[in-house]
């Protein structure tokens, strides 16, 4: 396990993490510690528990956001698929509908052929 020092609010604070993800943990706590900063700049020393809550509740509101928009995205791309399903299924059948329709019109175009060279029609499938 890689250990790595956070400073938070100008105390540092020893912190275990896996390898490799030492770089994230300083981010993370860079992040906190603007939190913390905006924070304090905005009610002063009001006391590092305190402060620290606060922070940690203005982190939950913004990852709750992030979540319900999320979510509102999800639910538009779950819309999408459902609307491409169903034009790729009308698609399918216009295209067999005008498939249908070649033959059909095939057919006869071969029975007026036939009619004008003086013989029977084959017969069609």
């Amino acid at each position: 396990m890689a250990q790595v020092t956070v400073t938070i609010d100008g105390k540092a604070y020893r912190m275990a993490c896996e390898e490799g993800q030492e770089d994230h943990l300083s981010d993370l706590a860079a992040r906190f510690d603007q939190y913390v900063g905006h924070l304090k700049a905005q009610f002063g020393e009001i006391g590092d528990l305190r402060l620290t809550v606060m922070a940690g509740i203005m982190v939950m509101d913004e990852l709750s956001e992030v979540d319900r928009r999320l979510k509102s995205l999800e639910t538009e791309v779950d819309n999408l698929k459902r609307g491409r399903d169903t034009a790729l299924s009308d698609q399918a059948r216009s295209e067999e509908a005008l498939a249908s329709a070649l033959a059909e019109v095939t057919a006869q175009i071969h029975g007026i052929t036939a009619k004008l060279n003086g013989r029977p029609a084959a017969p069609s499938n």
